[in-house]
């Protein structure tokens, strides 16, 4: 231990006290006398029997919602604190704001955040501390920097400003900083960072301005649905009968959620920083420091006052969970206490913030602070109602909640007071996670998220802590040790399949990697013979009853299928944006089998259970995702292959494409559907998980003669671009409209039922649109498009790619994007930056190669003709 490190623990002995008592005894007692004020006046108010929205959980992202609805003119919004407003974690927060965030629909919520936060003061009369002295995310690697390019054009088809740096610019911004090992940084103008106790009070001021009742303390001792979707809120003061309930309790989620039967997958997770003393040199600055955040040391710094707070993430083995509080809940009267300090766990990253920062070194530390902050398993939080129960709402798992607050109090309030989310959040969606998130690999997870906050963000990034989970299909014993898995919804699907000499292992690259040559090798068997791909994370669900044709074409906007027939069919939100893509089969009169993505089950299902309560449809709904496996086979050989294991006549008169018919497969029932997401002759087989390995074990079999082989869903990609095939949360979201992304054949405006968002469609249309999906090939080096690149003409940025891949039929990168319409013609030139390259590209005819059934047509329509 270095002197210095002995300089910092002497200074720790002596603050470590401090660090244990509640807040009551370190901060000022007008703060603790005037909240006491405010908790006496809620509870000499009228007690409100009724609300439309009741909010439990005073924390900033609750009493942002309250704020939010209030004054978008909900008037009958009350919030429950169950002790005092910013008890739990909010208190006590280091209160950063940046507009940057690696995803892009998040990036919506920080701007929306800042941008509230930069007008509060002004509105509510409430100071709130907000400071805007620009952020750095500093790189000190070759991958970092490349990771920064990648953010860059991801960032540049957005509003937010964002500058990839030199270190003299850096150096500008933050004078104390060693930048001898610094490369690059990103610059990000703007960011800063608030004090969360006065931001929090500012949004209570604007609630209660514009009509919101706030009380506390007011815990809430029970929830209990009623026969019409209501709720009754019951709290030692009476009960509110509400319309909807928003569960923001931050780490007493899991207590609120068991009150009506969730076991929702948050855990308290321990977060340090540290305080110093007024350090001379940064008390001597014309101007606030920027804040930075040290990637490769894992933490961040900014100036506070005239000293330095910095606050580290630790390793996974390092880093504390509060498992206790899964196991046995949240002590009683925890609120506004911390946990006792522990320096020799930060120890590593305070040696390495020093040498970045060196006047550290000599600085006191006067504070550490302690404090839980709540993780879910992919460190995202639980935003939006819940499947299951009707007008119940989450908005829980902030690990962030500062910069989140202001724009998910926004976002939700939209959603609640318009009936549909103002844009696409789907990987914040509460429904992601099911049962089989379990606490130990909830646990697992929020170790490995915390432990891996600062790690570069490769593409095709996967996370390998609490897996398998106990989804698995039934050919995965067959797979594992084949194929690099991928986790989708808790799923373990085959990426791609590596065979002897192939380098193997997850190899993450911004660039072409180990996956590419055998990706390639399986799209070549699918184009040639035949292959088997696992499909079972697809969700499952059957529709049926008196009512199900009704609620679907309410549903729905193209028309149901016939009996033994499957289409593709799309839910629109009520102002024509595109929600999920479902296929779907009417198996029997009246019964239908929908699939959809792995991604979309819970957020899929709800929207079709809360049409059918809401509309009182006779139906029965139940999800068969668990039970069902489904494999897929396609390529040219596939029909040889099946043809040998069953009676059924598989040519084309005999099952023609879409067609579904049960069939005896080695003398097991399966379903079988004539489609494939690769374009190529296929099937989907829906198979009782456990007949699926034996169904495999005999396709292999068979098709020995054939070459038949796997392939995974990197191949699959490929083929489906290729083709020209849509995908959902890519070419279509919550942002878009299906006549902007092609999809007017699958749109039946002319239907008699009155479909979700016909009338706002026929209004699009009458409108005309502003832009279209294109789709483009690129000329590019060893690099290709993901989605969400920026797209570039004549130094303008004009539209964004939707996702891309290497066409290996070509031998040419391809992707979609939008344009605007007079960029949208076959011939049009532009350019898309990949990693701070801008490479050159052309709008050209889709498909780039016909899809089977095509070709197949085209065929028989020649020799007609000849």
């Amino acid at each position: 231990m270095s002197l210095v490190c002995s300089h910092l623990r002497r200074d720790l002995s002596a603050c470590r006290g401090i660090a244990r008592l509640p807040l009551r005894t370190i901060c000022c007692t007008s703060r603790k006398q005037a909240e006491q004020s405010n908790a006496s006046s809620a509870l000499r108010k009228r007690w409100k029997d009724t609300a439309d929205t009741v909010i439990i959980g005073g924390g900033c992202v609750g009493v942002s919602l309250a704020y939010h609805l209030a004054k978008g003119g909900m008037k009958d919004v009350v919030l429950l604190e169950k002790s005092e407003l910013t008890a739990g974690s909010t208190w006590h927060a280091a209160g950063l704001t940046t507009y940057y965030h690696p995803g892009i629909n998040l990036k919506k919520v920080h701007y929306d955040s800042i941008k509230l936060y930069e007008t509060l003061e002004a509105e509510t009369g409430q100071a709130v501390g907000f400071h805007q002295p620009g952020s750095v995310r500093i790189a000190a690697s070759a991958a970092r920097v490349d990771e920064m390019k990648y953010q860059m054009t991801r960032t540049h088809w957005h509003v937010t400003e964002q500058y990839m740096i030199g270190p003299e610019k850096i150096l500008e911004l933050f004078p104390l900083l060693n930048i001898d090992k610094v490369l690059a940084g990103l610059y990000t103008p703007g960011d800063g960072h608030i004090d969360p106790y006065s931001l929090t009070m500012a949004l209570a001021a604007g609630a209660r301005m514009y009509g919101a009742q706030i009380y506390n303390p007011a815990p809430v001792t029970a929830l209990n649905p009623t026969a019409d979707g209501k709720w009754d809120v019951q709290t030692p003061h009476g009960t509110i009968r509400a319309n909807r309930i928003v569960n923001a309790t931050g780490f007493w989620a899991r207590e609120v959620g068991k009150m009506i039967g969730f076991d929702h997958p948050t855990i308290p997770v321990h977060h340090q920083y540290v305080v110093t003393a007024t350090v001379p040199e940064v008390k001597s600055l014309k101007k606030e420091l920027a804040v930075i955040r040290d990637l490769e040391a894992s933490y961040y710094l900014r100036q506070e006052r005239d000293g330095l707070l910095f606050g580290p993430y630790e390793s996974m083995e390092k880093m504390v969970l509060q498992d206790s509080w899964v196991r046995d809940g949240v002590p009683p009267g925890f609120g506004k206490e911390l946990f006792e300090s522990d320096l020799d766990r930060i120890m590593e990253h305070v040696e390495m913030a020093m040498e970045m920062v060196p006047v550290l070194k000599k600085a006191d530390i006067i504070n550490i602070v302690s404090g839980p902050i709540t993780y879910t398993p992919d460190l995202l939080p639980m935003v939006g109602p819940h499947q299951g129960v009707r007008n119940y709402w989450t908005a829980i798992g902030f690990g962030y909640g500062v910069i989140h607050a202001g724009g998910i109090g926004k976002f939700l309030s939209d959603w609640i007071r318009n009936g549909e989310p103002p844009y696409d959040l789907i990987e914040c969606d509460p429904n992601r996670y099911g049962k089989w998130a379990e606490v130990p690999f909830m646990c697992a997870k929020a170790r490995e998220s915390y432990g891996f906050n600062n790690v570069v963000g490769y593409p095709k990034e996967e996370r390998f802590a609490g897996r398998p989970t106990s989804r698995k299909s039934g050919v995965y014993e067959l797979l594992k040790d084949k194929a690099s898995m991928g986790f989708h919804a808790g799923w373990e699907q085959p990426h791609w399949f590596h065979k002897p000499g192939d380098d193997i292992g997850y190899k993450p690259s911004f660039r072409r990697t180990n996956w590419f040559g055998p990706a390639g090798r399986e799209c070549k068997l699918v184009m040639e013979k035949v292959g088997v791909i696992d499909l079972t994370p697809f969700a499952k669900f059957i529709v049926k009853g008196k009512d199900s044709q009704r609620l679907l074409d309410r549903l729905f906007a193209n028309t149901m299928p016939k009996v033994g027939l499957t289409n593709i069919s799309h839910m629109l939100t009520p102002d024509g944006r595109v929600f999920a893509e479902v296929t779907i089969t009417q198996l029997s009169p009246g019964e239908f089998l929908l699939i959809t993505g792995s991604g979309s089950e819970g957020h899929d299902l709800r929207w079709i259970e809360a049409e059918a309560a809401d509309g009182a449809y006779d139906v029965d709904i139940s999800n068969v995702t668990e039970y069902i496996g489904v494999l897929g086979i396609a390529g040219p050989k596939s029909r040889k292959v099946l043809q040998k294991l069953t009676d059924e006549d598989l040519s084309d008169a005999g099952f023609k494409f879409l067609h579904c018919k049960i069939i005896q497969l080695a003398g097991v029932s399966v379903r079988a559907i004539r489609i494939s997401y690769t374009g190529e002759l296929g099937w989907e087989l829906y198979i009782e998980q456990k007949n699926m390995a034996a169904v495999y074990q005999a396709m292999m079999e068979a098709g020995k003669d054939e070459g038949i082989d796997n392939f995974g869903t990197y191949a699959m990609s490929s083929l489906r671009l290729e083709k020209g095939f849509r995908g959902w949360g890519a070419e279509m979201n919550c942002d878009t409209n299906p006549l902007e992304a092609g999809l007017d054949y699958f749109i039946k405006l002319n239907k008699p039922a009155d479909f979700i968002g016909k009338a706002a469609l026929l209004e699009i249309k009458a409108k005309g649109l502003k832009r279209k999906l294109s789709y483009l090939s690129l000329d590019t080096d060893d690099v290709d498009p993901e989605g969400n690149e920026t797209i570039w003409l004549n130094g303008k940025v004009v539209g964004n790619t939707t996702s891309g891949a290497y066409s290996y039929s070509a031998q040419q990168s391809l992707a979609f994007g939008y344009l605007p319409l007079e960029l949208c013609s076959v011939g049009q030139k532009v350019e898309v930056e990949l990693l701070g390259r801008k490479y050159p590209a052309m709008v050209i005819q889709e498909p780039l190669v016909l899809t089977e059934p095509t070709r197949t047509r085209l065929q028989k329509k020649a020799k007609g003709k000849a």
